[in-house]
């Protein structure tokens, strides 16, 4: 079986830089056991296996697709970023002639168009509730340690924790922050946290950032993921509400960083755009 596959980075127009994902796109079915098999041989954050719904479809034409992905772990209900790289690879690469691709998922039907130089994708919003500082203490101690902590938040529909740290804080921290995140599974004790976002307020003056974040995930063997459309439609949520705003500009501040455009809907959902870059382009031959 040969299978077409890319490397895309998501969230930037520079190679090397914000988040990599692998797409694959499959022209028949693949024994379900090989999607695991395929995105742990990657070995990125997130491998998306792009199929055909429907015999007389194609990758250039059709509009329509299912679409999974898969962590070198696990199988997940949501990733952004590989939402993003995998509608790049048809825009750009396949050159589908769509003005809209709808995906077929895990998370329900999301959306992809493209605006310009971005691909914007509608994704579902997230609210976090305010959390019991008590009952995740040792886990924001093993990731921030003393550092002070403005505002503890959960999403029961996607299990992120989000912390806010103390708005004295400058971006410099937030990025220079060394975190054990394997020290994470051990200092859990709910059973209800699968991911870690740890966030700051941005100094949105002129065209500056309103909110930075990063996004730890060694529950699903991802100890820190570059950037993170999945995160933000949680993000999005809290920093509208605390900002007042529907229109925001986002950097997730991991080592390769990486932008987002969000634009709260008055549908309850999320418009988050980034550009890609495709790096690599091959064929899996098994």
């Amino acid at each position: 079986m040969q299978i077409p596959v890319f490397t895309v980075d998501a969230f930037t127009n520079r190679p090397f830089s914000g988040n990599p994902a692998a797409v694959c796109l499959l022209e028949n079915e693949l024994d379900e056991g090989f999607h695991q098999k395929i995105a742990t041989e990657m070995n990125l954050s997130e491998t998306a296996f792009i199929r055909k719904l429907h015999p007389g479809d194609d990758f250039t034409k059709s509009s329509c697709f299912g679409l999974r992905w898969f962590t070198p772990a696990n199988e997940v209900p949501l990733c952004g970023h590989a939402t993003l790289a995998s509608a790049a690879v048809l825009f750009l690469i396949q050159k589908n002639t769509n003005p809209v691709l709808t995906f077929v998922t895990l998370s329900g039907e999301l959306k992809a168009r493209q605006v310009k130089d971005h691909i914007v994708l509608d994704l579902p919003l997230y609210t976090a509730h305010p959390q019991v500082l008590e009952e995740v203490e040792e886990l924001i101690k093993a990731a921030v340690g003393d550092m002070t902590v403005q505002d503890v938040r959960y999403s029961p529909d996607t299990k992120k924790l989000l912390v806010r740290l103390s708005d004295t804080y400058e971006r410099s921290v937030l990025e220079e922050l060394k975190v054990s995140a394997q020290s994470f599974l051990s200092a859990e004790k709910t059973g209800k946290v699968k991911g870690l976002i740890l966030t700051l307020k941005g100094n949105s003056s002129g065209k500056g950032h309103d909110f930075y974040s990063r996004y730890f995930a060694p529950w699903y063997g991802v100890l820190e993921d570059p950037v993170t459309g999945s995160a933000h439609a949680v993000l999005s949520s809290y920093w509208s509400e605390q900002l007042g705003k529907k229109e925001m500009l986002a950097f997730q501040c991991s080592r390769r960083g990486g932008e987002l455009k969000i634009c709260l809907r008055s549908d309850g959902r999320v418009d988050i755009a980034g550009q890609s870059a495709v790096v690599l382009k091959g064929t899996l031959t098994f």
